[in-house]
Parts: C-alpha cells; sequence; structure tokens
C-alpha cells in the first residue's frame, strides 16, 4: 500500500489530538479560578441547599449487572460489522459461519454460565 492511503487516518488522528488539545486549553483558560467553597463546589438542585450525604454508595449487584449489559453489548457491536460482510464473503466462496457461530456459542456459554451462578439475579 501507498503512503497515500494513510492520508485520512493521519488527517484524522491530528484533528482528534487538535480539537482534544483545544478542548483541554480552553478549559484551563476560561475554566473557574480561584478558592473553592462548600456552596461553590456542591451540586447545584433547583435552588435548595443539599441535604444528608452526597455520594450514595450502590450495591455491587448493580455494578455486575451494568458490566454484564456492557459485555454482551459489545458483542452486538461485533455481530453487526459481520452481518454486512458476510454476503460479500458469501460472493467470493469463503465461509465465515463456523467463527462467527463459534463466537455465539462462547456467548451463550458465558450467559448459562451467568445464569447458574445467579449473577442476574437482582433480589438475592
Amino acid at each position: 500500500m501507498t503512503s497515500a492511503a494513510y492520508l485520512p487516518f493521519l488527517i484524522q488522528a491530528v484533528l482528534a489530538a487538535g480539537i482534544t488539545g483545544v478542548v483541554i486549553l480552553s478549559s484551563h483558560l476560561l475554566g473557574q479560578k480561584g478558592k473553592h467553597t462548600k456552596i461553590k463546589d456542591s451540586a447545584y438542585e433547583c435552588g435548595v441547599a443539599g441535604e444528608g450525604v452526597v455520594h450514595t454508595r450502590f450495591s455491587v449487584k448493580f455494578y455486575v449487572t451494568a458490566l454484564l449489559f456492557m459485555l454482551f453489548d459489545l458483542e452486538i457491536v461485533i455481530l453487526v460489522p459481520w452481518v454486512f460482510i458476510y454476503r460479500e464473503f458469501l460472493h467470493q466462496h469463503i465461509s465465515i459461519l463456523g467463527p462467527i457461530l463459534f463466537f455465539i456459542f462462547v456467548l451463550v456459554l458465558g450467559l448459562v454460565y451467568e445464569v447458574k451462578k445467579g449473577a442476574l439475579e437482582w433480589e438475592r
């Protein structure tokens, strides 16, 4: 491949780095300065001062459920491109059904393991 093929990637990388630098620099230059007080640093809730504990503790079950959701959500994101390229591979007589079925089998195996361990039971 020629170096011209990498030009769009280089442009995108430079733009991403530039925008990131501009946002960080502008936040530093234009952000709040001065001493921080308890009232200034507190959360604003309709003009009413907050009461009680600001940072509540979440149950571990919440985090486990959130992580499992993210895990299976990411697997679906991996399956979507496969759906789009499957027809192209069929035209070239390349079978990619086996690897994706193995991938789905591993997902189902993981889901069965989680159900047997009780990771999806909220009330325990």
